[in-house]
């Protein structure tokens, strides 16, 4: 089988297709044929080498994949069937999805029925359980809130724009590029904001008061001001690192964070199968109904891998990346 493998942190071009064996199967772990995957910023960060020593190289990247289970060994799944699979240690811990097949383990496989096609399935795993995760379990949004989605552009800001308008919420999100604007009003958003590192006035102007809820993507360049400028007993969700930057060199709390405000995270290390196959099965069928868009914003063969890093790391992408493993 053909794989996508990093041998040393660097540049796109330290992705490498190689021809490997297949993965030989073993209890509680299941072998996928990879029908399409989306790329993540995260596989980007350990291609580059910032995610410590918790990744060993050489690795084949990838968090998320759709395809077909092609030996189902000792589980419950079925040879042929679809399913979707992502996070658990994909790609950092183990090798994941860049690739014809792929080993994972069953806790993180889930099950889906579809019409979708394979790169509009390969859309929704990542980017919308990541968006329902941060909205729903962390935020805790409900209708009538006004939110703002900071780093609307990227898949996730994407996918949470429209899910927040699904669940019937008033929608700002923020770029840093005015020529993103028309394609997240396309999103769903109600106002797209231009942002230069401080909100707090454009959303007092925008809504005549601070948002109740602020799902902040960019990271921590951007989070003190992402505190400021929600309203009292508002929320704050920090759950992406577009900014490339997760820690702070200083950080008050009483200081950073107005009295009454609440700070949150969110990551999809906590998604796995038993917790996520139905709300996935949801998303695909509200994606079919054409109830939440896919945010495809570019198709890439397999053999084009260089190109679609390159694609990402130069931020010109505003929305989802997918990949055909044929």
């Amino acid at each position: 089988m053909r794989a996508i493998v990093v041998n040393q942190p660097g540049p796109p071009e330290m992705l490498e297709i190689q021809e490997r064996p297949l993965p030989v199967t073993r209890s509680g772990w299941v072998r996928i044929r990879v029908r399409a995957f989306g790329i993540n910023r995260s596989e980007l960060f350990t291609r580059q080498g910032h995610s410590g020593v918790a990744v060993q190289f050489p690795r084949v990247l990838g968090i998320e994949c759709v395809g077909e289970v092609d030996d189902p060994a000792d589980s419950h799944l079925r040879q042929g069937q679809t399913v979707a699979a992502v996070m658990g240690g994909m790609g950092r811990d183990f090798d994941g999805s860049y690739a014809e097949y792929c080993l994972l383990p069953l806790t993180q496989i889930m099950p889906v029925n579809t019409r979708l096609s394979w790169p509009e399935l390969a859309a929704l795993p990542e980017s919308y359980l990541t968006a329902w995760g941060c909205l729903v379990d962390a935020l805790q949004v409900r209708a009538g809130h006004y939110v703002v989605i900071r780093g609307g552009s990227s898949s996730v800001g994407m996918a949470s724009i429209a899910l927040a308008r699904n669940l019937g919420c008033m929608v700002a999100a923020t770029t840093r590029n005015p020529q993103k604007f028309d394609t997240l009003k396309a999103a769903g958003a109600d106002y797209v904001m231009l942002d230069g590192g401080e909100i707090a006035l454009l959303i007092e102007q925008t809504f005549g008061r601070g948002a109740d809820r602020i799902l902040d993507l960019i990271g921590t360049g951007t989070l003190c001001d992402s505190l400021r400028s929600v309203t009292r007993q508002g929320v704050v969700c920090m759950a992406g690192m577009l900014g490339g930057q997760w820690a702070f060199e200083q950080f008050e709390p009483v200081v950073a964070i107005p009295s009454t405000v609440r700070l949150t995270a969110y990551t999809t290390h906590i998604v796995t199968a038993a917790n996520s196959t139905a709300r996935l099965q949801w998303l695909v069928e509200q994606a079919e109904n054409g109830r939440i868009p896919l945010n495809i914003d570019r198709q890439f063969l397999f053999e084009d891998i260089v190109s679609a890093h390159g694609y990402m790391e130069h931020n010109l992408a505003c929305g989802k990346l997918v990949v055909m493993t044929a």
